[in-house]
């Protein structure tokens, strides 16, 4: 019988399931945060409570940000385990490592042709030659910290969510509307937002849906989220959904159409990632069908 905490079948609704796991993983961030930000406060002493200046301590920042990011894909992990009583292989964690290989392409690629499309309609300057990349500690602590993301993000928006929508027969278009939404809902408290911003966020996590869906796996939309998020920020100098960017390279983007460049946003809040994200379902959908071929 249906009630409000379980369904037909008798068992416990799925977005009960989510909401009990999002809350947890919440409460696990600011756990795994604690050290980093004790570490922080001895450091600045009285000052330490200035969180922006966080950002000039990288290896502060990824003890901070990438602890967080480590204890929500624990809590992930747990409750997927022993709440849904699934393993690793039936959230995502499966399939040919190609997968992962073509996502990091896919995502590298993306960005680097809307940052060369800006650069010759002159909508952005880089402002140190492609022969004078400027290496630092952040290209390395910002990597890791963006393959975790990838893996937290994916593992709960499209892993967690989407296994847990279908084991509950939730109707697919359901399960892809739900995924992308919450995706974008959660990203309204990054810094700069715009409104183009989260539609693109929607969108690609459309595509992420997409990709997990049609591969089973999510090595795929791991891979192009690490990069995608990686080449934005610490290759070509973009804010990523707003937050600071710590480039190899560096752009201005004062002088170009923020409808091109997102603005504060970053590429994400631009109609550029519109276009390079719709290209991206092709792309998936072409890898997808000579995947299954190869496979057969």
């Amino acid at each position: 019988m249906k009630s409000l905490l379980k369904n037909s079948a008798g068992q416990v609704r799925s977005g009960w399931l989510i909401l009990v796991t999002f809350v947890v993983m919440f409460l696990a961030q600011a756990i795994f945060m604690t050290p980093g930000l004790v570490i922080f406060e001895l450091m600045e002493g009285a000052g330490g409570t200035n969180l922006d200046a966080m950002d000039t301590y990288p290896w502060i920042t990824l003890l901070v940000q990438g602890g967080g990011t480590v204890g929500s894909i624990f809590v992930i992990y747990l409750l997927w385990r022993y709440l849904n009583k699934g393993t690793l292989k039936e959230i995502g964690f499966r399939g040919p490592l190609k997968d992962l290989g073509f996502g990091l392409f896919l995502g590298a690629i993306s960005i680097t042709v809307i940052t060369f499309i800006l650069m010759l309609t002159g909508n952005i300057t880089l402002m140190n030659s492609f022969s004078e990349p400027e290496f630092t500690i952040y290209a390395i602590t910002f990597l890791i910290l963006f393959i975790l993301v990838g893996v937290f993000e994916e593992m709960f928006f499209r892993g967690y969510v989407m296994a847990t929508m279908a084991s509950r027969g939730n109707k697919k278009w359901m399960i892809y509307v739900f995924s992308a939404l919450f995706f974008s809902i959660v990203h309204m408290t990054n810094p700069n937002v715009s409104v183009l911003g989260l539609i693109n966020i929607a969108l690609v996590g459309f595509l992420f849906a997409y990709m997990f869906d049609v591969t089973n796996s999510l090595w795929l939309p791991i891979g192009y989220h690490i990069t995608w998020n990686y080449f934005q920020g610490n290759v070509f100098g973009f804010a990523v959904s707003g937050t600071t960017p710590h480039g190899i390279y560096n752009v201005d983007i004062t002088s170009g159409n923020e409808l091109l460049t997102g603005g504060s946003f970053g590429l994400e809040g631009g109609i550029l990632a519109t276009l390079l994200i719709v290209l991206g379902f092709l792309a998936t959908r072409y890898y997808s069908k000579k995947r299954r071929e190869f496979q057969d």
